[in-house]
């Protein structure tokens, strides 16, 4: 009896672990990545966003970041005006849309708006301690 199928199933099984393998450590540093630039001052994401985008150099980078600095006061006190009223029609729209789901719906749904919710609160908070 030949060796040879147990060697190739052994070669399979170490070829789909070693591919699972690479698959995880790819998957987990895309998303430490996505993480770490969510976490990131809102400024920071644009000038990386921009960065990418335009090819900006070290210079220009420090720049556009100056430039958000400067304007952030500002942006945050309209915000703060702003932010009361776009809630209440956030509400509205969320009602709204809650009438035209079914009961399952309507349950995936709620859960889906705490984690949006959640993501923002964390957004804010961090966007906070920044300041």
């Amino acid at each position: 009896m030949s060796n040879r199928p147990k060697l190739l199933a052994v070669s399979l099984l170490v070829a789909v672990f070693v591919a699972g393998a690479v698959s995880g450590w790819a998957y987990q540093a895309w998303a430490d990545s996505s993480a770490s630039a969510q976490r990131r001052p809102r400024g920071e994401r644009a000038v990386a966003y921009l960065t990418a985008e335009l090819d900006l150099t070290g210079l220009q980078q420090d720049s556009v970041r100056a430039v958000f600095a400067h304007y952030r006061p500002a942006m945050d006190s309209i915000w703060a005006t702003v932010h009361p009223r776009f809630d209440s029609v956030r509400a509205l729209v969320r009602a709204d849309v809650m009438r035209h789901l079914t009961p399952a719906q309507q349950s995936n749904y709620r859960e889906l708006i705490a984690k949006m919710d959640e993501r923002h609160r964390t957004q804010d908070s961090g966007r906070a301690r920044t300041k």
